[in-house]
């Protein structure tokens, strides 16, 4: 007999009860019922954090410059006090590899809530969702409003609607672009009609996406398009907190008085009034398991829990809980995995911090002239060399160049190279041989640059010396 693998029944259907489809299984517009409650203010407050953080920060000066800009034509990317160039792209991927950890890491903590209080897709659909409750009304104002006829009312209502998603998405579009170049000049050039063309398009591009995606496209995004929702569910394990319907307590369902011993009528606690699909903002039923659309926002939570406190029944029919925790265990949050992706997250900033601290503020490349040497005026045999030095410091400095070798190697001359603040300067330098007869044909040298002010700020880069073998 070949081994099966054991299967569980984890939900049964009951033939004479007719299968209601939510919005989301049905393929139609998800309006979303208004509620309040904890989870719906957290993420409210995050939300705010979140906008002030990205339309405030652009606006701020730092000295003569934008304090937060990622200037691509120049290669700088100016972060407030910082200067970062090309070469330190290192520190960008150590960034990505520490937002990689952490969001393993609250995957498995507490499942997918950074897509329902974070994700700028959720953020900015909630947004958009508040549009049209202001232009549109509540919930069952909205489906009345898609059935009627077209009417003045109606054209008017979404006129409305639509001014505002464009408003919104103009200035999201205008405040991205506006990260890239600076967002003083570029509003003054767009109310002058003199911005470049490149400029416009990215606004218009931007302001498109941000239409379309947060107006039309919502959470389709969230099912078919995110890679997090694919891969997410084999992060999670019987502690990872979820938000879950407690079955046991809320099965069977159905409507009741209040005060009412429905116990006796072997009704459960789910009065099945369906708020939990209503706030919903991807339109799921959380009764129904867990599913791949679900975003962990809490709002089925906060409606339940409206409904719980109205009936006098205990919160928490649906609540964030984990699979040992629901079967009557106890959660484990010492779970090897997490630990493992906590220590990986302690590293990464570790590494990230010393690497920002050690950062050196001048870069310095070595480029040989494509002449393999010559004879000077006075007989040696001379290497010309170009310096390409990077000021990466917020002032102006001066650096004093040298060379070192076991050969006899100096410079003609020591010169002091002065650089500006953010400036690369490309410096030609020669470098010429002493001793009569060379050791061999290519000696390695290292060329060491100091800062005449400061020497904390120093860089060296390594080269070679060509001469003749015999001379």
């Amino acid at each position: 007999m070949t081994d099966r693998i054991p299967a569980k029944i984890v939900e049964t259907i009951d033939p004479r009860q007719p299968i209601r489809l939510t919005p989301s299984q049905a393929g139609g517009t998800i309006h979303t019922r208004s509620f309040t409650g904890l989870f719906r203010n957290l993420r409210l407050y995050g939300a705010g954090a979140l906008m002030l953080l990205y339309f405030g920060t652009v606006w701020l000066d730092w000295g003569d410059r934008q304090a937060v800009l990622w200037d691509l034509l120049g290669s700088q990317f100016h972060i407030f006090g910082a200067t970062f160039w090309p070469q330190d792209f290192i520190l960008l991927s150590a960034l990505l590899i520490i937002c990689a950890f952490g969001l393993f890491f609250i995957t498995k903590v507490a499942g997918r809530v950074w897509c329902g209080y974070s994700c700028p897709q959720s953020v900015w659909t909630w947004i958009f969702m508040w549009a049209e409750k202001v232009t549109e009304g509540e919930r069952n104002q909205r489906i009345k409003l898609d059935a009627a006829p077209w009417s003045a009312n109606k054209v008017l209502r979404r006129v409305s609607k639509h001014t505002l998603w464009l408003a919104i998405s103009f200035i999201t579009g205008l405040t991205f672009v506006g990260y890239f170049t600076p967002i003083k000049p570029l509003v003054t050039d767009l109310l002058t009609l003199e911005a470049g063309a490149t400029s416009v398009f990215w606004i218009v591009f931007f302001t498109a996406a941000t239409y379309m995606n947060a107006g039309f496209i919502r959470e389709k995004v969230c099912v078919h398009m995110c890679p997090y929702s694919r891969f997410q569910s084999v992060m999670f394990d019987d502690s990872t907190l979820l938000v879950s319907y407690d079955s046991k307590r809320g099965e069977g369902r159905g409507a009741r008085k209040k005060g009412a011993d429905y116990r006796a009528e072997g009704l459960g606690d789910c009065i099945d009034c369906t708020l939990c699909v209503q706030v919903c903002p991807t339109g799921i039923d959380i009764r129904d398991g867990l599913q791949i659309d679900c975003i962990s926002c809490g709002a089925c939570i906060d409606a339940c829990d409206s409904v719980m406190d109205k009936m006098g029944y205990e919160r928490g029919l649906v609540r964030y809980t984990s699979d040992k925790a629901m079967a009557g265990g106890k959660t484990n949050w010492l779970r090897p995995q997490l630990l493992g992706y906590a220590a990986m997250l302690l590293l990464m900033i570790a590494a990230l911090v010393w690497a920002l601290q050690t950062r050196s503020l001048v870069s310095l490349d070595i480029h040989k002239d494509r002449s393999m040497y010559r004879e000077n005026s006075v007989g040696q045999i001379e290497n010309i060399y170009r310096l390409k030095i990077i000021n990466k410091s917020q002032t102006t400095q001066h650096y004093l160049v040298s060379v070192s070798s076991d050969a006899q190697l100096k410079l003609n001359e020591h010169p002091v190279i002065t650089v500006a603040a953010g400036e690369m300067l490309d410096v030609p330098v020669s470098v010429a041989m002493l001793s009569a007869r060379a050791p061999s044909t290519s000696e390695p040298l290292t060329f060491e640059l100091v800062a005449v002010d400061d020497a904390s700020i120093h860089v060296s880069a390594d080269s070679t010396f060509v001469s003749p073998r015999n001379r």
